[in-house]
């Protein structure tokens, strides 16, 4: 990726489009009190928002529709048998002509059968597309010419004008198993990696990229979440509403330098494009990769130490040897292990409303936020406080032997541990899809394992 390239991601702020999207979300509210008390029950229970659940709107269709969705950045998708418009230069979800007389919201969750376990709505018809289908759907309810649908997609996009990649039951249990069970700890990272990418090829060629990568990121966010608190207590409360982490918003990973090339490969191989490179300044000592999956929708940031001259060449793919000094990033793996591998991932940001998760997770379960590393009327963000982890004692030891810690900092990481993990908190306006390149030196400083972290 050339810096002419890089240049173009240069994300935009729509705030005519956020309002329009936004006006909508109220009408149908206004419309259908089932579904106002639906979006107030996500708010108070969990801390998000609808408009960050919805997967597309289905609309009345006229030409003056069209024309405003035009004047707001939304570009017409060929070849489809309906109108589709999307944004391809925002967050924002697509927006399809209406095939009956009611217009249509349709709220992304990661199982229907789940969602409506949980809401018991009145309606008694079956879900649209058999068990283990990559898109599976159902009417929720209907309410004075308003039909609120979940629906839930394993790597499928609206536009797909193909037939999604058939897949046998049996195939897609195996591989969600092995992808769960995958052994993470070996001697040899290289040998981890190497196993990885065997289990990633082989379920490539039974269900196809789009839906193994799907499947892969579900096993990455259980892991996740299995050692990190904050995360099994979120999960509770998103499931009681029978949402899953359909707002996922990215997915982040540390890598030492030595392993940050296989990283990106296995990335690439399950369907990745590079976004932007990511820099927070020279005195950061670290740097990022952004990929985005254009199928799923699954987004990476994948971090490593860089030195300032690093950031302008193609880090992603070119060797990167090691440093006279770990940095925070490198620091992390050495005690805990590659992200892709022993340690899982730093953490996962989700969408959400800001304020009302913040206070209601340390209201309702005394959960600590750090301070938001960015407040700004189109993204905020803020870490949960560290998950603490146990080190082992011979990862201490290399550490120590090789210089790369002292006496008194070994003995610390041997009895307090060392913050691991975290849950970010993120909330997004005007379809803004980039990150802060500026706030985030000082919280990724304060997430060194080598500070005795407050938040």
């Amino acid at each position: 990726m050339s810096g002419e390239q890089l240049a173009t991601y240069d994300w935009k702020r729509f705030p005519e489009t956020a309002d329009f999207l936004n006006e909508r979300i109220v009408t149908f509210s206004q419309q259908s009190p089932t579904l106002g008390k639906f979006a107030n029950d996500l708010q108070a229970k969990t801390g998000t928002r609808l408009i960050d659940w919805v997967d597309h709107l289905e609309l009345q269709w006229s030409d003056e529709l069209e024309a405003t969705l035009v004047r707001l950045g939304y570009e017409e998708i060929t070849d489809v048998r309906f109108k589709l418009f999307q944004h391809p230069a925002a967050h924002f979800p697509p927006i399809q002509s209406s095939s009956s007389s009611a217009e249509r919201l349709f709220l992304r969750v990661e199982s229907v059968a789940d969602f409506l376990a949980i809401h018991q709505y009145s309606l008694q018809l079956p879900i649209e597309g058999e068990i283990g289908a990559a898109v599976r759907h159902r009417l929720a309810f209907q309410e004075n010419d308003f039909e609120l649908h979940a629906i839930e997609r394993h790597g499928v996009r609206l536009d797909s004008v193909e037939r999604s990649f058939q897949t046998d039951p049996e195939d897609l249990l195996s591989h969600t198993e092995a992808f769960r069970l995958r052994k993470r700890d070996f001697s040899d990272d290289v040998a981890g990696f190497e196993h990885a990418e065997s289990l990633i090829k082989i379920a490539i060629e039974d269900l196809g990229v789009d839906r193994t990568c799907d499947l892969f990121f579900a096993a990455e966010r259980a892991y996740w979440q299995q050692r990190n608190a904050v995360a099994r207590i979120q999960k509770a409360r998103q499931d009681t509403m029978g949402l899953g982490w359909a707002n996922h918003d990215h997915h982040t990973y540390r890598s030492s330098r030595q392993h940050f090339q296989r990283l990106i490969a296995i990335f690439e191989l399950l369907g990745f494009d590079l976004r932007e490179r990511f820099y927070a300044g020279k005195e950061a000592g670290w740097g990022a990769q952004v990929l985005e999956h254009p199928t799923t929708g699954v987004v990476i940031f994948a971090d490593v130490d860089l030195s300032p001259e690093e950031v302008s060449q193609d880090f992603a793919h070119e060797p990167l040897p090691e440093l006279e000094e770990l940095g925070t990033v490198g620091l992390w793996c050495r005690l805990h292990g590659e992200a892709f591998l022993q340690a899982g991932m730093h953490h996962l940001e989700c969408l959400f409303d800001f304020d009302a998760a913040r206070d209601q997770l340390a209201a309702e379960n005394e959960v600590k936020t750090m301070k938001p590393f960015t407040d700004l009327p189109h993204l905020k963000q803020a870490f949960t406080a560290g998950e603490i982890w146990p080190v082992e004692e011979t990862r201490i030891a290399s550490l120590l032997e090789e210089g790369l810690i002292s006496a008194e900092e070994a003995d610390r990481f041997c009895r307090e541990g060392a913050i691991g993990s975290h849950m970010e908190i993120l909330q997004r306006e005007e379809g803004f899809k980039g990150f802060n390149q500026t706030g985030i030196n000082d919280i990724i400083l304060e997430t060194n394992p080598l500070k005795i972290h407050q938040p």
